[in-house]
């Protein structure tokens, strides 16, 4: 991964929101909701289903993202589309709502997959601090072992 690569997609993904995301890039629909509700979800088409065409969302997003977005668990192969689908609440509004904050954390979680947060200068002091520590014990190990066999050998050539 390019440094440059990754500056970049810790940029967008910080500015990123669940509000920013534009909603003209997919398609939304409604249907019947299935499950308890009673009259009203037989009557009424809350159920928001939006269908994102991947080619329309994965340019706007930084490549690192790409490969992550296409193995979530919403992605279609057979249509190239993210399919998101929400019957919380009685409101159409409400369910399309929960579909963007669905999307929006589908890219959020791609982009904890794969974009590593950056080293803070006490994170790589307290890495080498850990690495000389464990270094030395090997070493006092090493030379503990050594001392032991060079024990064993003088004792076993002053008996022949």
């Amino acid at each position: 991964m390019d440094e440059a690569e990754l500056k970049a997609a810790r940029a967008w993904l910080a500015k990123l929101d669940a509000e920013t995301i534009p909603r003209d890039i997919c398609d939304i629909s409604f249907s019947r909701s299935s499950g308890p509700g009673g009259q009203n979800v037989n009557k009424v088409s809350s159920k928001a289903t939006i269908r994102v065409p991947t080619a329309s969302l994965l340019q706007r997003l930084p490549k690192l993202l790409h490969p992550s977005i296409l193995s979530s668990r919403y992605y279609a192969a057979k249509s190239n589309d993210l399919v998101i689908q929400a019957d919380d609440s009685r409101k159409q509004g409400d369910n399309v709502d929960s579909c963007f904050r669905k999307l929006f954390e589908v890219i959020v979680q791609a982009g904890r997959d794969t974009v590593p947060g950056e080293t803070t200068p006490e994170q790589s002091q307290r890495v080498e601090r850990l690495q000389k520590a464990e270094a030395a014990s090997r070493k006092k190990l090493k030379q503990y072992q050594s001392s032991k066999k060079s024990a064993r050998r003088s004792n076993g050539r002053g008996h022949e």
